[in-house]
């Protein structure tokens, strides 16, 4: 496989799971109503959803990977375990690409990682982008046993495991099933690494949300040290109904109409960066009415 194959879409467009608007001011209160903590949205839809996202024709869907719901953060992200998840959806989906952002490195054995990452990228047909983090959540190391301050060597070594031939590291006849052609591997953020580090040993990078502005020095840092491998990010984005409503920033995303949504994307695409999985927690309107605008007026000019 070749470890580019989100950047072959050229600037591409993708989701970020959950496909929920419990953010959103109606979502807030449905989730008071079913008695549902804040961050943890209605998945009752997910596989709806997630079959609408691939026959639209969205390249990507991310998910995260959030091993302990706490309240202090407030995101149960799409609830799932990682893994498991993403070999269901690769089950109810046949397109699009299925990413993590990103599987926490250092509360997980890295040789099942591999395993696991192996096994996704077997059963969807080689469509996963693997991607890892050192973790940001000092509440969850003490249940695992953790030192937080250790995260940043317990993820180098992952990540030399994940891109060995596992031979290396295994008695003769030993090895780690089904074995499968190579999938990328992103870093979230710099995992508690040097830039250089990082540019040279992974192959693409999941960036935070951020304005066009933001993403234009955050490329240029990329390029610098790791070339033209695909530089990612995400935005959390409340489509209205109003083709011309102008844009309005919100923490890590817009509230805009189509026209403004088409503006942001292009000027995010020109300032380098690859592609985008937009967020729909924050949607008022239904999520399945926005993607089928995307998908109409958006997908094809990208």
């Amino acid at each position: 496989m070749n470890i580019d194959k989100l950047k072959k879409f050229g600037f591409s467009i993708g989701i970020e799971l959950p496909l929920d608007s419990d953010w959103s001011k109606e979502g807030q209160s449905k989730g008071l109503k079913e008695n549902r903590p804040f961050g943890v949205p209605d998945i009752r839809k997910h596989k709806e959803r997630i079959m609408l996202a691939d026959k639209l024709g969205f390249s990507a869907a991310w998910i995260r990977d959030v091993p302990l719901y706490d309240p202090n953060f407030g995101d149960a992200a799409q609830v799932f375990e990682a893994f498991s998840y993403l070999g269901y959806l690769s089950g109810v989906t046949k397109n699009i690409l299925l990413g993590t952002a990103a599987i926490v490195l250092p509360l997980r054995q890295p040789w099942l990682v591999k395993k696991s990452a192996n096994t996704i990228a077997y059963l969807s047909n080689d469509r996963l982008i693997l991607g890892v983090a050192s973790g940001d959540r000092p509440s969850e190391y003490p249940l695992f046993g953790v030192d937080y301050d250790s995260r940043g060597g317990l993820f180098r070594k992952a990540v030399e495991i994940l891109k060995s031939d596992s031979e290396e590291f295994l008695e003769e006849g030993q090895k780690i099933l089904p074995k499968v052609s190579k999938y990328p591997i992103y870093v979230a953020g710099l995992a508690q690494q040097d830039p250089q580090w990082v540019g040279e040993n992974l192959d693409g990078w999941l960036s935070y949300p951020g304005t066009p502005e933001e993403h234009k020095k955050r490329v240029a840092l990329w390029r610098q040290v790791a070339g033209d491998k695909p530089y990612v990010s995400f935005m959390h984005l409340d489509l209205v109904p109003e083709v011309d409503a102008p844009i309005v920033r919100h923490r890590f995303g817009i509230k805009s109409g189509i026209n403004g949504l088409i503006k942001e994307l292009s000027e995010i695409k020109s300032v380098g960066v690859d592609h985008i999985g937009l967020q729909f927690r924050k949607n008022e309107a239904p999520i399945e009415e926005s993607m089928r605008s995307i998908a109409e007026h958006v997908l094809p000019i990208f």
